[in-house]
């Protein structure tokens, strides 16, 4: 009998070293699912009725001038945004993000830059609400011809405005008067001028000391396409009401909007609902311009799933809508607070010829 060779151990130790290797991706793959993602995710958040009451207490009070009983609601929107420095976001997160359309996911370093904080995040945020309810009082004031003093004063300038030398024309405490020979009344009237110079010097004029003096500033453009001058501002209001708004937990400066009509309907004897739910969002300045904000789809989603039919959008975030309003919400394009209260009061009225010509944002 012919006596057989052993068979070699080598397979049995291949098929091991397979075993291993398999195991060890299979662990780096499901760790790899508890690892933070990069990016930021952003949901819908509540809406607050800005003529309502949060726990028995009113949103806006207001001393200094007669109010009025009001029906409806005027919703402001928010948006919540998960991620780095305030919170984490795995990346099954992020995955399930990427496929639900009524989430966005935004690159974390495209929002916040890197070292920044949470505390940081915190005090942005309340800055920007506290600014953004002053805006809000003055835009109301103005849309009911009550007057009002304000001044823009420099604070500081961007590395930007160092470069070019604006620091050496102009000073912190100068008070901003005009742009391009015309008076400004916040800073919206300010970017208009600098926008409209397009990269060639805008005439400022400052008042400094109590005399009023012109200079020729630089204006620079960003990656974003529009142009600056690099001055960091800050408006200093003086107003003939108290108004106390009370809203904790909720930052950003999108409200603004919705905060002035609160505070016009509110002041106004006639209703301007009638009754009707509203929700809405949008920066406002003192003239009132209303400016585009960020997270447009999830505020339309967050105020549809409340049941609100109607909602006013900036007109600068129109495009940022196509495909994405929720069936059975109208959504309305505005561009300044007159026109957006003349927009609730027509749906108030029923007045069906002057709503058939207002553009309309997005889709269904």
């Amino acid at each position: 009998m012919t006596e057989q060779p052993p068979k070699s151990p080598k397979p049995r130790l291949r098929r091991s070293l397979q075993a291993v290797a398999g195991t060890s991706a299979l662990i780096i793959g499901l760790l790899s699912l508890l690892l933070p993602s990069p990016y930021l995710i952003e949901t819908p958040g509540p809406v607050f009725n800005t003529i309502g009451e949060i726990e028995d207490e009113a949103v806006i009070s207001v001393t200094g001038e007669p109010t009025y009983p009001t029906d409806g609601a005027l919703n402001l929107t928010t948006v919540y945004v998960s991620g780095e420095p305030t919170s984490t976001v795995r990346v099954p997160e992020a995955v399930l993000g990427w496929v639900n359309p009524g989430t966005d996911i935004q690159p974390h370093e495209l929002i916040y830059p890197s070292g920044t904080t949470a505390e940081q995040v915190q005090e942005q945020n309340s800055a920007a609400m506290t600014s953004s309810q002053d805006l809000a009082v003055a835009a109301a004031l103005q849309e009911l011809g009550i007057d009002y003093s304000q001044q823009l004063s420099v604070v500081d300038f961007t590395p930007e405005a160092d470069e070019v030398g604006t620091d050496e024309q102009l000073q912190p405490g100068d008070t901003v008067t005009a742009a391009a020979g015309s008076d400004i009344t916040g800073l919206e009237g300010l970017r208009d001028a600098v926008n409209t110079a397009a990269g060639q010097p805008v005439e400022l004029t400052v008042r400094r000391e109590g005399e009023e003096l012109e200079y020729e500033v630089p204006t620079y453009q960003e990656a974003d396409g529009a142009y600056y001058v690099g001055i960091m501002l800050q408006n200093e209001f003086s107003f003939p009401v108290d108004v106390d708004i009370q809203l904790d937990g909720v930052g950003g400066p999108s409200a603004g909007l919705m905060f002035t009509l609160g505070l016009v309907d509110s002041m106004t004897e006639e209703s301007m609902t009638g009754g009707v739910n509203w929700a809405g969002t949008g920066t406002v300045d003192p003239d009132g311009t209303v400016g585009p904000i960020g997270g447009i789809a999830q505020k339309v989603v967050g105020a549809r799933s409340q049941g609100i039919e109607n909602f006013l959008v900036p007109s600068e975030n129109c495009a940022d809508l196509e495909g994405r309003v929720p069936e059975g919400l109208q959504t309305y394009s505005v561009a300044d607070v007159s026109e957006a209260r003349q927009i609730v009061e027509a749906v108030r009225d029923e007045d069906e010829d002057f709503l058939a010509g207002l553009t309309s944002c997005g889709s269904q």
